[in-house]
């Protein structure tokens, strides 16, 4: 880290009020949880044995594409796979899988102090409402991480993209901004998490494609038979949005309304116009493909599934997301997977 982040844990562990457990410390979760250790927040991880082997294996390597590198050793790193470590926290980072929310939940009100505030890290939608439902009376807020984390073979966890991460706005944050700006991971307040929610929800109609294509981001990206898929997808997303009065807030660096527009452009055009979406590690990728390769359930049907099922409630279809998780469900199983751009198009388009 600079010379500036080393000196910066004192000042952060008298500015912060306590403890932040990350509840689900996979890539994101770990990432996250390891930046903020690294900057002087007292932080307890709670995931899956295979994290916790890494980590005992490689310690905890943080990298960005900014080109910060940091090493915390395992014996520095509280990791568990007790859930009980969250009746320490002041702050719950829930980053578990979509699927596991309501497990989440339970696991937080049988173990986090009632004055904990809980904040959804969790790709999707309303997964702080169902938080909020399952623990009444407790804070629980929305939270958004605009970029990926990939695990890399020689132990590091990988920041590939930019973006910050951006949380429901709330005075709770007063006392924590100082900690995670130390972090390299400053919280943007928004008063209109739903309408961002979405917006970063149609970034990640592209995980599927990603995951399907066995390509890094940037080289799937920069082929226009791979983006057309994205495009038509985004399609549906946005008119089953219109017919339910919902605007997505752009959380890129393209307002939602153009990005169909962008993604179909020919591939030397796209380059020059998109070379912000372009600005990424090369090898990153999405953490569906994470999934697939390690032979875990995906999260598809909260984000291409969520816009199938947003469309239907509205009378209408959304046949192209709806194929997206039917191919990936297959991915799953053992079906195919490395489809070239032409063929996950063919595959796919509408009729």
């Amino acid at each position: 880290m600079s010379a500036a982040a080393t000196a910066a844990p004192q000042a952060v562990i008298q500015a912060v009020p306590g403890t932040v457990v990350v509840l689900g410390a996979g890539s994101i979760g770990a990432y996250v949880g390891g930046a903020l250790q690294a900057a002087g927040v007292p932080v307890v991880l709670v995931g899956r044995a295979r994290m916790a082997e890494r980590i005992a294996r490689h310690g905890l390597r943080l990298s960005d594409l900014a080109g910060r590198q940091t090493h915390l050793p395992a014996e520095a790193v509280r990791y568990t796979q007790d859930p009980a470590a969250l009746a320490q926290a002041v702050l719950v980072l829930v980053a578990v899988k979509s699927g596991d929310t309501d497990t989440a939940a339970a696991t937080v009100a049988r173990h986090a102090p009632a004055g904990a505030v809980v904040l959804s890290l969790q790709n999707g939608i309303g997964h702080a409402e169902r938080l909020r439902a399952a623990l009444p009376g407790r804070t629980v807020l929305a939270g958004m991480v605009p970029f990926n984390v990939v695990q890399t073979p020689d132990g590091r966890l990988h920041r590939g993209t930019f973006g910050e991460l951006m949380v429901e706005a709330h005075p709770a944050w007063a006392a924590w901004h100082a900690g995670f700006a130390a972090a390299h991971l400053p919280l943007q307040e928004r008063p209109d998490m739903p309408a961002v929610q979405w917006g970063k929800l149609l970034l990640n109609l592209n995980n599927p494609v990603n995951a399907l294509s066995g390509q890094p981001l940037q080289r799937q990206l920069s082929q226009r038979a791979y983006r057309r898929v994205l495009a038509a997808a985004v399609d549906e997303a946005l008119a089953a949005l219109r017919a339910h009065g919902i605007t997505p807030a752009a959380v890129g660096a393209v307002a939602p309304r153009w990005l169909p527009t962008l993604l179909r452009l020919p591939d030397a055009l796209f380059r020059r116009v998109a070379a912000r979406m372009l600005r990424m590690d090369p090898e990153a990728r999405s953490s569906m493909w994470e999934d697939l390769q390690a032979g875990r359930l995906t999260e598809v049907e909260a984000l291409n599934g969520a816009v199938v099922r947003l469309a239907a409630q509205a009378g209408r279809e959304a046949p192209v997301n709806a194929r997206l998780c039917a191919l990936v469900h297959a991915a799953e199983s053992g079906g195919p997977r490395d489809f070239s751009g032409p063929a996950l198009w063919q595959a796919v388009r509408p009729g």
